[in-house]
């Protein structure tokens, strides 16, 4: 905002001189009207105010249009945001999050631009904050990405690369052998409408059960924060959960829980996307060149993820999950955890019909089109820059 200045204000009307009221004549009993000469003076001397007026207001007008027009160029020119908020989970799977943030990674790359972080449990609440403001850019399953799309008719957010794939199983209690065991039983999920979420409810439509998004059906699912899953499953109230790393890791060696699904059986090639990263819409449209100085930095994690020695990564990761979920993590649930997942930044588009569907048939999500989801221009342009020599395919639901 420019600062005050003598220029009149558009529509004001000028103070007039102490003791006199311009552009009138006073005639008083007695007394004759002043000459006509000197009212014609007198009337042009309240025109040439007028105009004089006129053209002040026009100037300050215009200067006021060019400051605003100043104001906004910035943006549209795309120059980088002043700050960038993201969010991500506390999970292994949420790797590149975590390492990237941690290791300052990130914060580099945007350079200016400050970094402010903010952690979640589950994707349904990160899409929340981010379609709020709250957020520019977060990791993320894809269901939830999906979600938002579909919700927004395309105006919420675009995927802008892959983080991990793999990492995610359905744990029970030991004496559940196969799917026939489940009839009645109690699962839960990080939230519903998340990835996991949906791959529950989807699978379990493919048993030949019924679940409903209130908690009723032959299955009773519910949506639980993970760390209270895990007590809830060691005080013997759930049966089980369909989890992301660690807490997978976590119910299996801490609680006694057995594999009854692994997510990768599932998939053909075991390949399934678990996080991705999002960027809202509008954020990216004015500041292309923080979106790409996010990527640089997701990009530099994901490598660092896949060359660092394995105690090193295990040690910087764990110390990681303490800052941002609040308690380091034993060992084997780390070495565990990795072992299911692969990092990567694509973000695997040829399996999003499918994502689409099971939320359609978990009925957290409705039919429609997601043609235009994925933005990967800005992760090849990175990717280019660099040793890769591949491009990374939005498998024509989007650019790349």
């Amino acid at each position: 905002m420019s600062s005050p200045s003598n220029t009149p204000t558009p529509g004001a009307t000028p103070r007039p001189a102490p003791g006199s009221t311009p552009g009138t004549t006073r005639i008083v009993a007695g007394e004759s009207a002043k000459p006509k000469r000197r009212r014609t003076l007198e009337i042009s001397l309240a025109v040439g105010l007028v105009l004089l007026i006129g053209a002040g207001a026009a100037v300050a007008s215009s200067l006021n249009r060019t400051s605003e027009a100043a104001a906004a160029a910035p943006v549209a020119a795309g120059t980088p945001a002043a700050e960038l908020k993201l969010g991500y989970f506390g999970n292994i799977s949420h790797a590149p999050a975590l390492i990237g943030t941690s290791q300052g990674l990130i914060a580099k790359s945007l350079g200016e631009t400050k970094l402010s972080t903010q952690v979640f449990n589950a994707g349904p609440a990160a899409i929340e904050a981010l379609n709020a403001g709250a957020l520019d850019a977060t990791y993320i399953g894809p269901n939830p990405a999906i979600n938002s799309y579909v919700k927004s008719q395309g105006e919420s957010i675009s995927v802008i690369a892959g983080a991990a794939a793999g990492g995610a199983q359905l744990v029970v209690k030991p004496e559940i052998t196969s799917a026939a065991d489940l009839a009645g039983k109690k699962l839960a999920t990080p939230q519903l409408g998340g990835t996991q979420d949906v791959a529950l409810r989807a699978w379990l439509g493919k048993q030949g059960y019924k679940t409903n998004t209130d908690g009723s059906g032959d299955v009773a699912i519910n949506p639980t924060e993970n760390a209270q899953t895990l007590k809830l499953f060691q005080d013997g109230k759930l049966d089980g959960a369909w989890l992301p790393e660690p807490w997978a890791s976590r119910l299996v060696l801490q609680a006694g829980a057995k594999v009854l699904v692994d997510e990768k059986d599932l998939w053909e090639q075991g390949e399934f996307v678990t996080t991705v990263l999002i960027v809202n819409k509008n954020f990216a449209a004015a500041h292309p060149e923080s979106v790409k100085a996010l990527l640089k930095g997701h990009v530099a994690s994901v490598d660092w993820l896949n060359v660092a020695p394995a105690a090193e990564k295990s040690t910087v990761l764990n110390a990681a999950l303490k800052d941002s979920a609040g308690a380091a993590l034993p060992a084997d649930v780390i070495d565990r955890s990795l072992r299911n997942i692969v990092f990567t930044v694509d973000p695997l588009a040829g399996t999003y019909q499918r994502l689409l569907q099971d939320g359609v048939d978990a009925g957290t999500t409705k039919q429609a089109d997601i043609t235009g989801i994925f933005d990967l221009t800005a992760l090849n342009s990175v990717l280019g820059e660099g040793t890769a020599d591949t491009k990374i395919s939005a498998q024509g639901l989007g650019m790349d």
